[in-house]
């Protein structure tokens, strides 16, 4: 199993970065590159319980992922689990806490991919890498979207 740690501050108040980060057009919106599309949600911004799942192509293949939220405390935590998709498990903490005028975002984001030791290999060859990557990007995008919204 592999886990990333990311922090992102964001000029912007709390409240408006947690429901950015839950909302799945959002998401869509900030995953630039990967051709993210929405399968199927059971609501626009995610809560206790909600599934979500998306369509897209990481490393040339297309992709489902299905999730879920298992834990829900806004606007400080939102917890989401895997509960269909490529990797054996994965598992995302986003936190949010003031910092004076910033909101500090955290994610963890704990991936731990199939097929035993030529997973645990892939983990640690390239598997880190991209989807730290991927985060980095993302939360990029959700950083501009947040505090510029009418760039986009």
């Amino acid at each position: 199993m592999i886990e990333i740690n990311l922090e992102t501050r964001i000029a912007t108040p709390i409240e408006r970065v947690f429901d950015l980060m839950r909302d799945v057009e959002a998401h869509v919106e900030t995953t630039t590159g990967t051709g993210e599309q929405v399968v199927s949600s059971s609501a626009k911004l995610l809560g206790m319980n909600d599934t979500v799942t998306f369509r897209a192509r990481h490393f040339g293949i297309w992709q489902s992922l299905s999730a879920r939220v298992i834990e829900f405390d806004p606007p400080v935590c939102l917890i989401d689990i895997q509960t269909k998709g490529a990797f054996k498990s994965l598992r995302h903490e986003h936190r949010f806490r003031k910092d004076g005028n910033v909101t500090v975002m955290t994610d963890r984001l704990q991936i731990e991919a199939p097929l035993g030791p030529l997973g645990w290999i892939a983990e640690r060859l390239f598997l880190k890498s991209y989807m730290r990557n991927f985060l980095i990007r993302k939360n990029q995008a959700l950083k501009e979207l947040a505090e510029f919204p009418d760039l986009k």
